[in-house]
């Protein structure tokens, strides 16, 4: 497409709106024309490929300026507003929880499951998946093609930085005085780790839990069993995964790591006798790859079953920012936003 396009964000001046507006500058999308839109931060400056721009009010904003509306302000503000942006003849991707589990709604991973952005006859809402969940399929979805997951069993290492800024705070404040009471998480979070990240569901399984099965079977395959173990760990950014799973085919160490190796968006990080595996703080800062090591692979019973370590940068990374660009980007390259 040779014309640019004409972008509204929603929260840019958010923890992962300012990762959006980073990205986009560096994947040299063209953009005629770039609106800042928001709520409680109305007049704030951003900048823009070098230009300074106020954000504005969201509530009375022209949808007709604009081919692409991206809302990153939560739940409550992707409810009131985004299918009135689609109404009004534009394309949203909203990176709430709000639209992901709704059956007409695409939940979409470009290099998983593009379709409903290729097959949209006009403008959708398109819901952009859990951060968790976003670096959990990028390095499954080859072995699944490939070897058949059935059963799949994750614990998450989540960073504060997925609550936002707030929590980053309370890590940082908790770290210089271990007086101070915890008020984002229910439990202190500096030197400890707290097995709860988001509510407890009737269950006992919390939300973020069932977002993670929720949507690898809406995403992935619905077949797959899927059960979840989510901690938040005193980590600034950056989640951390450890995945085991069964496989219907026998799959060694030595042809995943060739499979994920020649993956797009993966890199692979595995030589434990030099001590060479990916962390967070290592392979978590402004990256755009999902990183794996510790692959092991072994039969449990004549049943295959493979282990796996997964870190990705959960905020610019694959988590947030990277993938709702690469939506944009697979709208573009379909001549979806002419």
């Amino acid at each position: 497409m040779s014309n640019g396009i004409n972008i509204a964000l929603i929260g840019a001046s958010g923890v992962v709106g300012r990762k959006i507006i980073s990205l986009l500058e560096k994947k040299n999308i063209l953009i005629n024309n770039f609106y800042p839109l928001g709520l409680s931060s109305v007049g704030e400056d951003i900048s823009f490929n070098n230009e300074i721009f106020k954000i504005a009010k969201l509530s009375n904003f022209d949808c007709s300026k604009i081919d692409l509306a991206i809302f990153s302000a939560g739940s409550s503000v992707a409810r009131e507003h985004a299918q009135d942006f689609v109404k009004q003849g534009v394309y949203v991707i909203d990176l709430s929880s709000e639209f992901r589990y709704e059956e007409n709604i695409p939940l979409v991973i470009p290099e998983i499951n593009p379709n409903a952005l290729i097959e949209a006859t006009g403008p959708i809402l398109i819901a952009n998946p859990n951060c968790s969940v976003s670096q959990l399929l990028i390095a499954i979805d080859p072995i699944h093609k490939k070897y058949k997951i059935d059963i799949l069993n994750i614990a998450t290492y989540q960073a504060v930085s997925g609550t936002g800024r707030n929590a980053v705070e309370e890590l940082q404040n908790q770290i210089k005085d271990e007086s101070i009471k915890p008020n984002i998480y229910p439990k202190k979070i500096a030197f400890n780790v707290i097995p709860q990240c988001d509510i407890f569901l009737e269950n006992d399984f919390t939300k973020e839990e069932m977002k993670v099965a929720w949507e690898t079977k809406k995403i992935l395959d619905p077949n797959i069993a899927v059960q979840a173990t989510c901690v938040r760990v005193p980590v600034v950014n950056g989640h951390s995964e450890a995945v085991f799973f069964r496989t219907s085919q026998e799959a060694s160490k030595d042809k995943i790591i060739d499979l994920l190796s020649s993956s797009k968006g993966i890199t692979v990080i595995d030589n434990p006798q030099n001590l060479d595996y990916p962390t967070p703080l290592e392979h978590a800062n402004d990256t755009e790859e999902v990183y794996v090591g510790r692959i092991r692979s072994q039969l449990i019973k004549n049943e295959n079953w493979v282990s796996m370590w997964i870190v990705a940068d959960n905020v610019y990374g694959k988590g947030a920012a990277l993938n709702a660009v690469q939506i944009i980007e697979t709208l573009i390259e379909n001549n979806k936003l002419c």
